[in-house]
């Protein structure tokens, strides 16, 4: 058993943020402390969430992107709030900036990602640049309808890396689709259980039991690709904000 000092990278509503505090707090997350909570956007609700959960005001520290002449220097800021508050791992929930290399570097090993789609680093999946929130969502559905086959979607953590969604898979959680799911239904169903699976995986790396997982069925099958690619185009056109 081994101590996290977390840190919580976040750009949103902040919901996974505040459940993973809550349950630091409530005994669910023995090991994890929250140690400062990190948003890339001023006014976002998830620093209400944050203080309503009950992180002081001095640990929740806005880090805005554009505020930086460089990646560089936005990741600088980033690893000096960290290391400030002796933050040792960090978690990205709903982060949905590209993580700059310098923090990955600093926070090698100890630095993980939430995306709420099925992930298959290497191969054709449903992450990468642009898919987040309704449209990783969107993009599932439109997909397993146009293949007809495999009626789930699965909540992910993954490692972070310096291409989006493509560090090694570290836990998973599934989820059936329904006849008569929407983007936003799905998501709904999803959430919650996407909060449990963060919790989870957090308890894992205090227990220094986590393990890489690889599928050996791919999600897309060779002559998929454009079904995928037309699926994710009609996601982000359906969503333009997300």
């Amino acid at each position: 058993m081994k101590e996290l000092r977390l840190a919580l990278l976040i750009s949103g509503s902040g919901t996974t943020a505040e459940a993973v505090i809550r349950a630091s707090k409530d005994g669910r997350l023995a090991g994890v402390e929250v140690a400062c909570v990190i948003v890339s956007k001023p006014g976002a609700l998830g620093i209400v969430r944050a203080l309503r959960a009950g992180v002081p005001e001095k640990d929740v520290a806005v880090c805005q992107p554009r505020s930086f002449p460089s990646s560089k220097k936005f990741g600088e800021q980033i690893i000096k709030e960290c290391k400030a508050r002796g933050a040792d791992f960090v978690g990205q929930y709903g982060w949905l900036v590209k993580t700059p290399e310098n923090v990955i570097e600093a926070f090698a090993g100890r630095i993980v990602n939430q995306h709420p789609g099925p992930l298959d680093p290497g191969r054709p999946d449903f992450g990468g640049k642009g898919m987040f929130g309704r449209r990783v969502h969107a993009a599932r559905l439109f997909f397993v309808r146009a293949v007809g086959r495999d009626f789930w979607t699965e909540m992910t953590t993954h490692r972070v890396v310096a291409e989006y969604d493509m560090g090694a898979v570290v836990n998973t959680r599934r989820i059936v689709i329904n006849l008569d799911d929407t983007p936003e239904s799905l998501q709904e169903r999803a959430l919650p259980i996407e909060h449990e699976l963060q919790i989870e995986t957090l308890g894992m790396f205090v227990r220094g039991d986590v393990k890489e997982m690889k599928r050996t069925i791919p999600l897309v099958l060779p002559g998929e690709e454009k079904i995928l690619e037309e699926a994710k185009q009609k996601a982000i056109l359906m969503y333009p904000n997300g």
